[in-house]
């Protein structure tokens, strides 16, 4: 017969784990990666006795993880999204902070132009001119001081793509000695779930990092791979990655695989992989356009004012000065060549960094991206390789064959520039020409503008007389008579003059050499216009409005970087929402199963008394 004292053991210790278990999750209620556990029992094998099978009672036979492969799978991919996502917006949002802070360029070109004009109205002033000055000394703080914040922001994006290294690494060890713990602790005949729920967390926070793929071996140890397939951790195994500097850009970090590779633009999704993306989609664009900014205002405004005249008669010398394009040596290079380069056109330069690589007998160019550009030239100093309003050469050393140059043309433009001149007297605001009317004069003819054209005519400097034959007739330095109509533009030897108004006969208007303090504004008047002129994009984009470009490239990037975090949030949530559904603990249910483990435990304990009840009334009735 079936030993009753047995079957209400069985029961009481059933039980007993039943409550253990259900303590130890309530315990971990709020234990981040922990998951729900569960007993499962089995009835005892029934014995036979009487024709009949009577009951041996129950036995906890496992305590189980409520766990999903596939949830939880699902939780790392949205954890790495997520996290990838949030980086990327934060990135994003010091960039647009460094835009739209106190440092405005808008108003500093603003400023500026408006002391041009100021000058203009008082060419020989001495305090519009050194407020000039000044104005352009705080453009080009202002242009400064943007890549400063620029270049900060590209220290602390090294800092983190370090300190995301040692974390995945840290990680990889602990996955691995996990992996050792586990496949121990299956040895011993049960489910480590504690263990088990450790690495699962452990991988979590990887997947936050970098991009996660995980297999689960036949030994219960996983193998886990990043990014597109970089392996890190096999068995009790855990691969090492690292930093290194960029092949050409020493300041700039990358991060090497185990096999010693960059796999930089490999890890995918997560933090890391923000990191990479947002340095190139959207740093390094900004850097570029705000370089392209200020080549633009140093090369037009000094073009302009070397047409002018400076009040000591020279010819206006260099405003503003700028370093030229950056050119690195790959750091796997065999031969000794150097590459040099400089901006030849400024309407063609575009905001793209270059890679020049040599094949043995011919250099080619690429995009960074990796796009072909087209060229023209071999690289010597006759025939310079010219490419997007750039001209690059080789003037010293040999390439090898596989040799290769990065080209940066604008990234640092607007961290070199600065003003050129401290003497107001060299401030070229006279026009090389200035044009008079002779005092004699009985009509109402007026001058108009007088513009140069071509400052390199051999006879531009030669003085020129213009005489009215009659009210409707002129002629130049005697010349032949031509007609006039009000208003006239007259052509001379690189220049051209406008005339209104009613001229009478023996009227007489004289060009010539302007001389220093002349008190003309010809040049100033020039130089303001250089704020409405079109310099990039073959002439169809201002300095301004470059400027603007730069706003709009970074907001737009912001935006989309917020609808993306939105996006990768909502699905963050809804994947942690079906994974804590399955395995989050409900401490109501948990009470629930408390109060049937309680009552089972005590029902157990009166089995066994109502043996002990049994068994002494037997001793009793033998006895008596």
């Amino acid at each position: 017969m079936a030993d009753l004292l047995s079957t209400g053991v069985s029961g009481l210790l059933a039980s007993q784990v039943g409550l253990s278990t259900v303590g130890h999750n309530i315990s971990n209620a709020n234990t981040a990666g922990y998951t729900r556990q569960t007993t499962s029992f089995n009835a005892r094998a029934p014995q036979l006795y009487g024709g009949m099978y009577i009951g041996q009672g129950a036995d906890a036979t496992s305590v189980q993880r409520a766990y999903s492969q596939f949830l939880t799978q699902q939780v790392w991919g949205a954890t790495s999204g997520q996290s990838r996502a949030a980086q990327y917006a934060s990135l994003t949002a010091s960039v647009n902070n460094a835009v739209s802070g106190s440092a405005n360029l808008q108003s500093a070109l603003d400023n500026f132009f408006g002391a041009v004009s100021d000058v203009a109205n008082a060419p020989t002033d001495t305090a519009s001119r050194q407020a000039l000055i000044g104005k352009a000394n705080s453009l080009v703080s202002t242009f400064r001081s943007l890549s400063s914040q620029f270049q900060q922001i590209d220290k602390q994006t090294n800092q983190q793509i370090t300190s995301a290294v040692n974390d995945v690494n840290g990680l990889a060890k602990s996955i691995a000695d996990l992996n050792g713990q586990i496949q121990k602790a299956y040895a011993g005949g049960g489910a480590p779930n504690d263990l088990l729920d450790a690495r699962d967390q452990a991988i979590t926070k990887l997947s936050a990092i970098v991009g996660v793929n995980v297999t689960e071996n036949s030994d219960h140890m996983v193998t886990v791979a990043i990014g597109n397939g970089q392996p890190l951790v096999s068995g009790t195994s855990a691969s090492q990655i690292s930093t290194a500097t960029n092949e050409y850009d020493s300041s700039r970090l990358e991060v090497v695989g185990p096999g010693g590779g960059v796999i930089s633009s490999q890890l995918g999704s997560g933090s890391l992989g923000a990191a990479f993306d947002f340095r190139t989609n959207v740093l390094d664009p900004a850097r570029n356009q705000l370089g392209r900014a200020a080549i633009a205002m140093q090369d037009a405004f000094n073009k302009q004012h070397a047409q002018g005249i400076d009040l000591n008669g020279d010819p206006g010398g260099a405003f503003f000065s700028i370093s030229d394009p950056a050119v690195f040596n790959s750091t796997n290079n065999k031969g000794n060549a150097q590459v040099s380069a400089v901006v030849s056109d400024v309407s063609k330069l575009g905001g793209s960094d270059y890679i020049m690589r040599y094949d043995g007998t011919k250099w080619s160019v690429t995009t960074t991206a990796g796009v072909t550009v087209p060229s023209t030239g071999s690289g010597s100093a006759t025939d310079p390789i010219v490419i997007d309003g750039l001209k690059i050469t080789v003037p010293s050393g040999t390439p090898q064959a596989g040799d290769s140059f990065q080209i940066q043309p604008t990234r640092n433009a607007a961290s070199t520039i600065g003003v050129a001149i401290s003497d107001t007297n060299k401030i070229a605001a006279s026009g090389p020409l200035t044009a008079t009317k002779a005092s004699g004069n009985t009509g109402t003819g007026k001058l108009g503008n007088l513009t140069v054209t071509d400052q390199t005519n051999p006879n531009f400097k030669t003085p020129v007389t213009i005489v009215f034959t009659s009210p409707t007739t002129y002629t130049v330095n005697g010349g032949a008579p031509q007609n006039y109509t009000d208003p006239t533009t007259v052509t001379g030897n690189g220049w051209t003059l406008k005339l209104t108004g009613a001229p009478a006969a023996n009227d007489t208007f004289n060009v010539k050499p302007a001389t220093s303090g002349s008190g003309d504004n010809g040049n100033a008047l020039a130089l303001a216009n250089v704020a409405t002129k079109g310099v990039l994009d073959n002439g169809a984009t201002t300095i301004g409005k470059s400027y603007s470009q730069l706003i709009a490239q970074v907001g737009t990037a912001g935006a989309q970087a917020n609808t993306a975090q939105d996006a990768q949030q909502s699905i963050y949530d809804s994947a942690m929402s079906a994974q804590q559904s399955l395995s989050g603990v409900n401490l109501d249910e948990e009470a629930s199963n408390l109060l049937r483990y309680q009552q089972a435990y005590a029902a157990s304990a009166q089995v066994i008394n109502a043996a002990n009840t049994i068994f002494s009334s037997l001793l009793s009735a033998v006895r008596g």
